[in-house]
């Protein structure tokens, strides 16, 4: 594996850590302003978490 896969792999799974948090958020009894927050953290992380979903993809056909 190269190093710019690994590195990819490594910052996808810390992306998925720090959306599985604000998912715990969401799960949890309901607050709006930490709903709302956590909603659009979550909505954010999965966007970085699909591009280097990408990238991880391109580096595989690299």
């Amino acid at each position: 594996m190269n190093d710019r896969l690994d590195m990819l792999k490594k910052a996808r799974d810390r992306m998925v850590e720090d959306r599985d948090a604000h998912a715990r958020v969401l799960a949890a009894p309901f607050d709006r302003d930490k709903a709302e927050r956590a909603r659009t953290k979550f909505m954010e992380i999965q966007g970085l978490i699909d591009a280097i979903d990408r990238a991880i993809r391109g580096e595989h056909t690299a």
